[in-house]
């Protein structure tokens, strides 16, 4: 099978999907990018393991992966191996006593489980080909982009920016130690749209 590799580019909510939210996958060697719908819950797992916050008592994805490093497992990756009727279709790999197993998985679960294990994720190519996209931003960035002084513009930004992004992290971080979890994904909404703003 041809496969990509992809990183995780960034999460975020849309109310037209009735508090869905989407993850945003960005080919490694390449432009393209594939958005995945998952639920608010592996949403707030990928992200709270993204931003290295532990709650105070382990996660369902946490305790996976507690599950295989006391089984001797080792996550080898994962793969968004399919696409049917418009839905998304995964493959955890793991090596168990030498042996390599495949296990079906919901993409976000096994990207929740890739982010803690620190294995790759990839995507099947006939996958990139029929559901990703090459944002229009980047073809114009790409052409303006060097000849913009950017210093210029962003003098003034950087500072505001990060004062903003360390005081929701400190919100962000108090609203997981009280176990306010609904918080807690609005604010870290909230830091990836200040991230991904340029």
């Amino acid at each position: 099978m041809n496969k990509i590799e992809c990183e995780i580019l960034g999460l975020s909510s849309s109310p037209s999907t009735g508090g869905a939210y989407a993850i945003l996958l960005k080919e490694l060697e390449g432009h393209r990018r594939l958005p995945i719908i998952i639920g608010a819950f592996e949403a707030q797992a990928i992200a709270l393991e993204m931003e290295g916050i532990k709650p105070p008592r382990p996660l369902t994805h946490d305790l996976l992966k507690q599950i295989t490093d006391n089984l001797g497992a080792i996550i080898n990756e994962v793969i968004i191996d399919e696409l049917r009727e418009n839905t998304f279709f995964a493959k955890i790999i793991m090596e168990v006593s030498g042996l390599t197993q495949e296990i079906d998985a919901r993409p976000s679960d096994a990207i929740a489980l890739a982010v803690r294990a620190e294995a790759p994720i990839f995507v099947a190519a006939t996958v990139m080909d029929a559901a990703a996209f090459i944002p229009s931003e980047e073809d114009e960035m790409g052409e303006i982009a060097p000849d913009i002084s950017p210093d210029s513009r962003k003098s003034k930004k950087p500072a505001s920016k990060e004062t903003k992004l360390a005081a929701l992290h400190d919100k962000l971080r108090e609203a997981i130690e009280k176990e306010e979890y609904e918080r807690a994904a609005i604010l870290r909404d909230d830091i990836k749209r200040l991230t991904s703003d340029n």
